[in-house]
């Protein structure tokens, strides 16, 4: 018995993947992930336990920047997708 890796290979062509629009746009709602991620952080950190008084400031800072990251991703939107 031999001792081979086989391996399948497939072609990759150039409209797989997230266009140059699509990957602007991620970077437009990046700060907002972050902001998301930082707060499920906040939240996680305090599922066992009651928050200190460090904890809640922690998650109220962690929200604040949440609202503040959808603010900035909602008043990127363009005018017509408003509303949609």
């Amino acid at each position: 018995m031999s001792n081979r890796t086989v391996r399948h290979l497939t072609a990759v062509r150039a409209d797989d993947g997230p266009s140059a629009a699509e990957l602007d746009e991620i970077e437009e709602e990046m700060e907002l992930v972050l902001a998301e991620v930082e707060l499920l952080d906040a939240q996680i950190a305090v599922l066992d336990r009651a928050p200190s008084v460090l904890d809640a400031r922690r998650l109220r800072r962690a929200e604040r920047r949440v609202l503040a990251a959808r603010r900035t991703v909602a008043n990127l939107a363009p005018s017509w997708e408003v509303g949609a």
